[in-house]
């Protein structure tokens, strides 16, 4: 029993000793693919196919690639010399492998190398492949003839069950013809009784359809006497609810008519310029902006406020969009809108103008307006800017009061600087620019107009 486990501890010894050998070469081969000597690779080799796990990584590249740097460092010029030694190693590593272990898959990989395999090795492996093949492909041919041999059977089956079929069939005919025979013998005798019954009752319809055509006349009669009423009556609902409906809608839109003014006259009702609703209208169409229009303010009165151009832009400067109104002493009401608004950074203004103190700010949705004027029968008209004027929409300067282009200007005492209606926004089709009668279209003349009231609306 003592020499026994003396063995065994002495094999567990050789082990444990050739497990920690096989784990510093790994270690090795980790580090460095090519640190393993000859003899080392023979042993990993060897121990691995013990255990079974030669084929569990790519040993075969490995194989490849270290006998090819060993070559490289043996410094082999000649491609002879390279492919023998290379040859004679693969020959020398591959004599240590168990042939019946390898795969298929193992020795598809091999393939790769043929060339430097021994013949003995790829002739062996190659026969023992094709005698699995015919093998499994006489499997295969005797599982056909036994399902041959069970659809023959099924076939013979079959063929007895048609013949049996077939029997019965003829014997079902005869009874078929039979039974033919006595059905015909059976019509003959009702179609004459039923021959006599439709003459009966061909009479009987005939009779039927007199009886109800004439109610049918009845009733058409007293159909359209009824539709005649039904028709007339209609007409006296429809004549009544028209009129009643006229009278309801006509109601509403007085109604409506009536809030949507007072709606609009609350939005100017401290105003002492806009007093009638269809300017009011007018403004409200020409801004198309429901927004502005129902949130806006009077930011500055004139009146109430001072005439003095500081004063208006310490209001309105910043503000963003702006509507300007001006009423004249004779009662000519104009003025301005734009939705850049008043200034004075200097990044809005024209590029030569940012180093002075006055300068123009773009804006090409600006536009002026005039909702009253003395002179003939004009009506309330909006006027855009001209196409390339929009950098000089409106002018910026603390001693200025609003300025749109040069159509309308203001001094420091918010009175007339000028107005030369024309130069940046567009005159009426009929009248020309620098004519009297463009000069004197907003307010009455160039210059000699005199302002009652400037109010200025923003949010």
């Amino acid at each position: 029993m003592d020499n026994k486990n003396n063995n065994n501890q002495i094999e567990n010894a050789n082990q444990n000793q050739n497990e920690n050998e096989m784990k510093n070469l790994e270690k090795k081969n980790n580090e460095n693919l090519f640190n393993l000597t000859k003899e080392e690779i023979i042993k990993f080799i060897q121990f691995k196919q013990e255990k079974k796990e030669i084929f569990q990584f790519d040993f075969f590249q490995f194989l490849n690639n270290w006998i090819e740097k060993r070559n490289q460092r043996l410094k082999l010029r000649k491609y002879k010399h390279k492919m023998n030694a290379k040859k004679r190693l693969f020959h020398s590593f591959f004599s240590l492998f168990d042939k019946d272990s390898i795969s298929k898959q193992d020795f598809d990989k091999l393939k790769q190398f043929d060339i430097f395999l021994p013949n003995s090795f790829l002739i062996h492996f190659e026969r023992t492949i094709f005698e699995i093949q015919d093998q499994e492909n006489q499997t295969k041919i005797k599982e056909k003839e036994k399902k041959i041999q069970e659809n023959d059977k099924q076939i013979k089956e079959n063929e007895k069950k048609i013949k049996r079929r077939d029997k019965r069939i003829k014997e079902n005919d005869k009874k078929i013809k039979s039974f033919e025979t006595e059905n015909q013998n059976m019509k003959s005798e009702f179609e004459k009784e039923i021959e006599k019954k439709e003459k009966e009752n061909e009479n009987k319809e005939k009779e039927k359809k007199e009886i109800q055509e004439k109610l049918k006349k009845e009733i058409e009669k007293k159909d359209k006497i009824l539709k005649q009423k039904d028709e007339e009556i209609q007409n006296l609902k429809l004549s009544f609810e028209k009129e009643k409906i006229k009278e309801i809608h006509n109601q509403n839109q007085n109604q409506n008519q009536n809030q949507n003014q007072n709606k609009l006259l609350k939005i100017f009702s401290n105003s002492e310029i806009i007093k009638d609703i269809e300017y009011v209208k007018k403004l409200q169409e020409w801004i198309n902006d429901n927004d502005f229009f129902s949130k806006m303010k009077k930011g500055f009165s004139a009146k109430r406020d001072g005439f003095d151009s500081k004063k208006w832009h310490k209001a309105v400067d910043g503000k963003g969009k702006t509507l300007v109104i001006i009423k004249t002493k004779d009662n000519f009401i104009f003025g301005g809108f734009t939705q850049v608004g008043w200034t004075n950074d200097k990044s809005k203004w024209r590029e030569e103008d940012r180093n002075r103190d006055d300068g123009y700010i773009p804006d090409s949705n600006a536009f002026i307006f005039s909702l009253r004027n003395n002179k003939g029968d004009r009506i309330p008209e909006k006027f855009t800017i001209k196409q390339g004027e929009e950098k000089y929409a409106i002018g910026y300067y603390l001693d200025y009061g609003p300025t749109f282009g040069n159509d309308i200007f203001l001094n420091s005492k918010l009175q007339p600087g000028c107005s030369n209606f024309g130069e940046s926004y567009n005159l009426p089709n009929v009248i020309k620019y620098g004519t009297n009668e463009a000069q004197s279209y907003l307010a009455g003349s160039y210059d000699k107009w005199v302002v009652d009231e400037l109010e200025t609306y923003f949010i």
